[in-house]
């Protein structure tokens, strides 16, 4: 395979040169992952060692793909040694190899959102805290967002700023809270998963010895989307290429849109600066979509200051325009939306699959829920309850947990009684609270109870959690000789778990029985996957690799041919034929949820419009409603500023009696007060001096139209090459050559505004000059 003849001249550069610090600047659809893939293909050919190459990425699916580009140009034999994989996958592997070094055991559990909540609820009972006050979401972010700042729970509590900002949101003891967390995860034998780039960075910063062993095992060092990446990773990957300074990222400042989860983009801008011996490469040709799509997204990204210099441009077909919709409320919205998808879908032959809607919050899903509904589409919806996530399922995973790891309180406390047994919650528990005051795990406690009954419970209590641990005892002993799947169809059987769900035969008693058949189906695949490639295919590794999978990972085939619905943030490194951009209100998008706001968040969320423009391969739509309920009241909404600020000349703008183009904020008007815009107030409808400086470029795009109306273009058959001609929409130009008969006659023009292009002349109204 001449894996090199398939790049451009931009990506062919970026992927031979590979000694270096390298910047890989990709524009959104330049073919990123081709040249990352290729790039190590290339280090592979040219002789390096694959497992000195380390190559991280944000999900599994897009390491799995990875892999399998790179095995078909250098073989599967040697592609299955890279180290390639989420950065949280890669780190788990590192730490469960040293853990010794920190003092956990191998077999640690990895806690997903929902196990660290429940923990955390639990901790602030114990504390007889207020949860209304101390709300479980919040501390769980605070929690988060220090450990993404490598803050410990001793830093955190000498921390004076960090504790200011707490008591400013009434939550003093989220200290005490947080070191609790910490003392009792590791009791249990768990991490979280920001505990995976923490104690990494701990790792490598108190034993160096373990960390140069890692540098000189890493020859080179790939990061893809580098502008996602939080200080914790960014000071990891800075740690691995020290040694040989092989680091390559990739990654697009303009969509970088994660800073609420602890993101960077200083990250990417400041690349230069960290690796002055740098070499830069730009990727910049767009393959994805449409020259309108490409082009109208460059006319808004532009206007941001904190950027890296870069012309992204498509050699695609000139496209259609971006239509935008202007709906009377936000129910006519839905309407409007589910009406072109159907229309276009028949017109067309669109398959559903095609179609997007992207807002920018979940709660703007209902409406086209209802929509979509009313019109027989099927639909299904990102960031809704994922696989894994549902009870019966990690009621099963639970039971897998604990049979690996005894000390995950939070696996037992799920199933102690599940199928019932009798252990009710007063018995869980006196078991939480002994062991609490024995410093151990509750398994540990049942365990001791033969000897010392540190619960204090009755002779008839005590045996049936004996009993529970002794049916843990003899599935772990079978664990340690069988397979994942054989393992794990003799704890969903021996448990009662499928007979228990067996028995509800109603609608959704059959979903959650047939949900466990996936899971197993699952589990079977993987025991088969592993065998065949010669890895370990116990109970263990498959929850190694369950424990970090996200919803696109575990999408099923026949839930493919749907209208995708999703946030523009679950939306990114997404690609569709048709992008709905639904919602685009001042106050909406841009949003205003966090009150203040700096003039960074706010190029935060222009660069989020970026993103969902750049979803769109065929055609995009952009609609808002002039009117929406917010808190059980009408309120009156303005158009977002991100329209006015897309070049109009890649605009399909209603008739004036749709869209008050007098209504848009001005695109040049400055973030006053640390905020979008005043908010628009509930009942009134906003008028022209709430804003300070119309938008002067659709008022003269409005008299434009109008004047558009009444151009008339010259008889087709009149058109001649060398002739001097002029387009409504793009100016004067000259005539380069006509193709075809009447009245199919084809004109390639070229326009001093506007470069070349080919048009229809029928169509096309052109007026001799």
């Amino acid at each position: 395979m001449d894996y090199l003849n398939e790049l451009n001249e931009a990506q062919r550069s970026a992927v031979e040169n590979t000694d270096g610090p390298s910047l890989i600047i990709a524009g959104a659809g330049s073919g990123k992952t081709r040249v990352l893939t290729y790039r190590i293909a290339h280090l592979l050919k040219q002789g390096a060692r694959p497992g000195s190459i380390l190559s991280l990425t944000f999900t599994n699916k897009a390491a799995k793909e990875m892999k399998e580009r790179i095995a078909k140009v250098v073989g599967y034999n040697t592609a299955k040694y890279l180290w390639m994989g989420t950065f949280h996958s890669i780190f788990a592997r590192i730490l469960r190899t040293e853990s010794e070094a920190l003092g956990y055991p191998s077999n640690f559990t990895i806690y997903d959102a929902a196990d660290s909540k429940s923990l955390l609820k639990t901790i602030i009972k114990d504390f007889k805290l207020d949860d209304k006050t101390y709300k479980p979401n919040v501390v769980s972010s605070r929690i988060s967002a220090a450990k993404n700042s490598l803050i410990t729970p001793a830093a955190y509590a000498t921390n004076g700023q960090v504790r200011e900002y707490d008591m400013s949101i009434r939550m003093p003891r989220i200290a005490e809270i947080y070191k609790e967390y910490a003392r009792r995860c590791f009791l249990a034998g768990a991490m979280d998963f920001d505990d995976l780039l923490l104690k990494t960075n701990i790792l490598f910063r108190d034993k160096k010895d373990i960390l140069a062993k890692y540098q000189e095992r890493f020859d080179y060092v790939l990061v893809d989307e580098y502008q996602d990446t939080n200080f914790a990773q960014y000071l990891i990957v800075k740690n691995l290429a020290a040694a040989h300074k092989n680091l390559c990222v990739v990654g697009d400042d303009a969509q970088s849109i994660y800073s609420f989860r602890g993101a960077r983009i200083e990250n990417i801008l400041n690349f230069q600066k960290d690796y002055p011996e740098h070499q830069v490469y730009k990727l910049e040709q767009n393959y994805r979509s449409t020259q309108t799509i490409v082009n109208a997204a460059n006319s808004i990204i532009q206007k941001n200051k904190r950027q890296l210099p870069k012309k992204v441009f498509s050699e695609n077909a000139e496209g259609n325009l971006i239509k935008v919709f202007s709906a009377l409320t936000d129910n006519e919205e839905g309407y409007l939306v589910a009406n072109e998808i159907s229309e276009t879908r028949m017109r067309q032959h669109f398959r559903y699959e095609d179609y997007a809607i992207l807002y920018r919050t979940n709660a703007q899903s209902r409406i086209f829920e209802e929509a979509l509904r009313k019109r027989n589409i099927p639909y299904k919806i990102y960031g809704g309850l994922s696989f894994y996530q549902r009870k019966e399922i990690k009621d099963l995973l639970s039971y897998f947990r604990l049979v690996i790891n005894t000390k995950d309180n939070e696996a037992l406390k799920r199933i102690i009684n599940y199928p019932a047994r009798g252990i009710g919650a007063t018995t869980l528990s006196k078991l939480e609270q002994a062991a609490i005051a024995v410093g151990c795990s509750i398994f540990e406690i049942i365990v001791q109870s033969g000897t010392t009954n540190h619960a204090e419970l009755n002779k008839g209590t005590l045996s049936k959690v004996q009993q529970f641990a002794g049916i843990i005892k003899q599935f772990q002993e079978k664990a340690e000789i069988s397979d994942a799947y054989e393992m794990a169809s003799e704890i969903a059987t021996q448990t009662s778990i499928l007979k228990d769900l067996y028995k509800d035969q109603t609608p959704e008693g059959l979903s959650r029985f047939e949900n466990i058949q996936e899971l197993l189906n699952g589990i079977q695949e993987f025991s088969i996957n592993a065998r065949e490639e010669g890895q370990p295919n116990q109970l263990a590794n498959y929850m190694e690799d369950v424990a970090l999978l996200t919803d696109q990972d575990s999408e099923k085939e026949e839930d493919r041919d749907k209208v995708t619905m999703m946030t523009v943030h679950s939306a990114k490194g997404l690609e569709f034929k048709n992008v709905f951009i639904v919602g685009v209100e001042e106050n909406l998008f841009p949003s205003s949820q966090f009150g203040n706001v700096t003039a960074e968040a706010f190029e935060e969320e222009r660069r989020l419009f970026y993103v969902a423009l750049t979803r769109a391969e065929e055609n995009a739509y952009i609609s808002f409603a002039k009117q929406r309920y917010r808190w059980g009241k009408l309120d009156y909404c303005n158009p977002s500023r991100f329209i006015s600020e897309v070049d109009e000349i890649f605009l399909d703008i209603p008739d004036e009696s749709d869209f008050d183009f007098d209504e848009l904020p001005s695109p040049d008007k400055a973030v006053q007060k640390q905020s979008f815009s005043k908010p628009s107030i509930a009942g009134r409808r906003p008028s022209t001096s709430d804003q300070p400086g119309l938008n002067q470029k659709l008022v003269q795009l409005r008299q434009a139209k109008k004047k558009a109306q009444n151009f008339d273009g010259d008889d087709p058959r009149d058109i001649q090459t060398g002739m001097m001609v002029e387009h409504q929409r793009f100016g004067k130009g000259k005539v380069l050559q006509i193709e075809g008969s009447f009245p199919n006659l084809k004109a390639n023009v070229f326009f001093q505004n506007a470069g070349q292009k080919q048009l229809l002349l029928k169509f096309a109204k052109l007026k001799i000059v």
